[in-house]
């Protein structure tokens, strides 16, 4: 089997990225903290849960549309048994976005009785969006302030400054740049990421990587994996990932001078579909394999 690749990702703006960050926590009241839906566990940046340390928080499931329903609903269950404020919605489709105003009011209900009582109602709240690169925090503004004004494109290292967006009387948002954390103790995790597009293709062997994924879901997602390139259990039963990502490039008629198959071109095509949920919607962290998660 192929070997886990030594991903690691973390270019200089991103150190600049947390401290400006660390910088604006005094004048936010609460953070919306978004994870991929699809990774939960491997989409929390560590370093970003020690920031946000003191300031509320409310957790905020993207792309939930592309993850598995029911493992969604496990993952809210689990946050609000650990007593974390959480949400699911998808920017695409729109889904879930009715609750997210109700839920940060939610959050912050005790401070805004005491701004109340000192005379400040209907005092702005101020709240900072952010997560990883590419988790969808420019597509989440955009949705929520009804027009594109935040910059969104489905690559990581977009959003590369901060900025205030007002999505309604009395409610702004900070926009902040995605940023990871220097050392992914876990090359699962740091696998996982760059299997949702928020490391740089540019940085990874992407055959290799193509390579992993088919053989993860043909571990664990087998019926969605055939169904989506005509292959059958017996046929991928017992081979590589590089020869998986062969019979499917094959398959696909992805073919040089001399029948040789591209594979590269194989690796871009599954990987695209992966990240589109083009192949089927899944979940890779399992909720019951983290009970103990922390934001």
């Amino acid at each position: 089997m192929e070997e886990i690749q030594s991903i690691q990702w973390f270019p200089g703006h991103m150190t600049k990225t947390k401290r400006q960050i660390e910088a604006r926590l005094k004048l936010i009241d609460a953070v919306a903290v978004l994870l991929d839906a699809r990774i939960p566990y491997s989409s929390c940046n560590p370093d970003l849960r020690t920031l946000f340390n003191n300031k509320p928080r409310l957790v905020v499931l993207n792309k939930c549309d592309m993850a598995d329903a029911a493992q969604t609903k496990k993952w809210l269950a689990q946050f609000h048994q650990n007593q974390i404020p959480a949400i699911a919605l998808d920017c695409k489709t729109g889904k879930g976005f009715h609750a997210f105003i109700p839920a940060v009011r939610s959050v912050l209900e005790d401070r805004i009785r005491q701004w109340e009582s000192k005379g400040m109602k209907g005092r702005t709240i101020k709240v900072m969006v952010a997560g990883i690169p590419n988790v969808g925090k420019s597509s989440f503004i955009n949705r929520l302030a009804g027009q594109n004004r935040a910059k969104a494109e489905d690559r990581p290292g977009v959003t590369r400054g901060n900025q205030w967006y007002t999505i309604g009387k009395g409610f702004d948002l900070l926009d902040t740049p995605g940023v990871l954390w220097p050392k992914f103790d876990d090359p699962l995790v740091g696998e996982k990421l760059a299997f949702i597009g928020s490391v740089r293709d540019e940085v990874l062997d992407t055959e290799q990587l193509a390579g992993r994924l088919l053989l993860y879901l043909r571990d664990h997602q087998q019926q969605l994996l055939c169904a989506r390139y005509r292959l059958s259990g017996e046929e991928i039963a017992s081979i590589q990932g590089s020869e998986l990502l062969t019979l499917i490039g094959k398959k696909r008629g992805m073919l040089m001078s001399g029948g040789v198959v591209n594979t590269e071109r194989a690796a871009a095509a599954v990987l695209d579909e992966f990240r589109g949920a083009v192949i089927g919607r899944m979940t890779l962290d399992l909720a019951e394999e983290y009970p103990n998660v922390r934001i």
